[in-house]
């Protein structure tokens, strides 16, 4: 009969495959280097909005992994509150979200002190400042007192995925993972981020939010690999974008007879290069915006036309710019739009499409 991974002997001594996983660990060491180098040639007011864009991401999709839909303004606005960052209108912010942000902070601000049962238990408590999970009381800052079942399906269609670690062997359990996770193994620290990350998921401690503190975990990590308490990618953002492949993986290997995390780690190296790549291409159109208004700080420019330049500027502008479209952006009139255009293509930033058809599109003129 098949046993699950921590029912086997011996089973934190985890194996892989080191020829499988070299070439993806490389990929993520070089992509590390090069977000880093177009990082530091951004200005400071942009990389202050970045870290705090990426903090939010990572604090709203953590959440969202587990169901739960944060308010986006509540958490930016507690984060620049946190950080020091002085931003426009900040919103007041829920109690427990300013648990959430209270957690994620200490995780990556302070990544050089140990992770003790007593800080665990601290963040596990600003996550569940009321003492409920939803609608269900659960026992908070301490390890749960009953057994845990991890179960998917509908009423009376229920199908056990995963039943954690015996409630009496939790506090043995995390004694070693801490005495471990708090000394120099010598493995590399992406790695061990990645192992702390499944080793905390199988013990499932907690009565609830076990995923968002494994995930901090892996933050306090990587912050410690970069040794920076900066973020400029967001791991909790990819691995919602591949749940369904994060839920498989883990499901996979829980059943792992010789302690083998190879499928493991190639997953959370590939999700990690894939958060890396993200960034890259967010942080460029931030370098390349923060470049074009440097070259044009002297160029005179209505509101309406900084608007579409700025939507234009961050990648996320939907289709192509037509007259019409910018009249429904900037709510004026299509002859106001098509001022403003040939105002902007005057000037050397817009130009006309080629092939555009029936209707002219505009693009910047890079």
């Amino acid at each position: 009969m098949a046993k699950y991974i921590y029912q086997h002997d011996n089973w934190t001594d985890f194996t892989w495959q080191e020829d499988k996983i070299r070439n993806l660990f490389g990929d993520v060491k070089y992509q590390q280097g090069k977000l880093n180098v177009i990082v530091s040639a951004i200005g400071f007011p942009q990389k202050e909005e970045s870290l705090l864009n990426t903090f939010t991401s990572d604090i709203l999709k953590s959440s969202e992994i587990e169901g739960e839909l944060l308010n986006y303004d509540q958490v930016r606005s507690s984060i620049a509150r946190h950080l020091g960052i002085e931003t426009a209108g900040l919103a007041p912010s829920a109690r427990h979200i300013e648990g959430l942000v209270e957690m994620a902070l200490d995780a990556t601000q302070r990544y050089e002190n140990p992770l003790t049962e007593e800080r665990l238990f601290g963040w596990h408590n600003a996550l569940f400042p009321s003492g409920y999970s939803g609608a269900y009381k659960i026992d908070v800052a301490c390890y749960r007192k009953g057994e845990m079942q991890i179960v998917s399906g509908t009423t009376g269609n229920a199908k056990v995925c995963y039943e954690a670690i015996p409630q009496a062997h939790v506090q043995q359990e995390m004694n070693r993972f801490l005495s471990w996770l708090n000394t120099d193994s010598g493995i590399d620290n992406i790695l061990k981020a990645a192992i702390a990350h499944f080793w905390f998921i199988i013990i499932h401690p907690f009565d609830d939010g076990n995923g968002r503190i494994a995930r901090t975990i892996t933050d306090m990590q990587l912050a410690k690999a970069e040794k920076s308490a900066q973020r400029f990618y967001s791991l909790s953002s990819q691995i919602l974008a591949e749940k369904k492949a994060y839920y498989e993986v883990l499901q996979k290997v829980q059943w792992s007879a010789d302690s083998d995390i190879t499928d493991w780690l190639l997953f959370f190296l590939s999700c990690m290069k894939n958060a890396l790549l993200a960034s890259e291409q967010a942080s460029l159109h931030v370098f390349h915006k923060a470049m074009f208004w440097t070259k044009n700080e002297h160029t005179p420019i209505n509101e309406r036309q900084r608007l579409i330049l700025n939507k234009l500027l961050e990648g996320n502008f939907v289709g192509k710019l037509q007259s019409s479209k910018y009249a429904k952006i900037c709510k004026c009139s299509q002859d106001t739009a098509s001022r403003d255009i040939k105002d902007l293509i005057e000037k050397g930033i817009l130009r006309k499409e080629e092939g555009g058809g029936r209707n002219t599109n505009y693009e910047l003129n890079e």
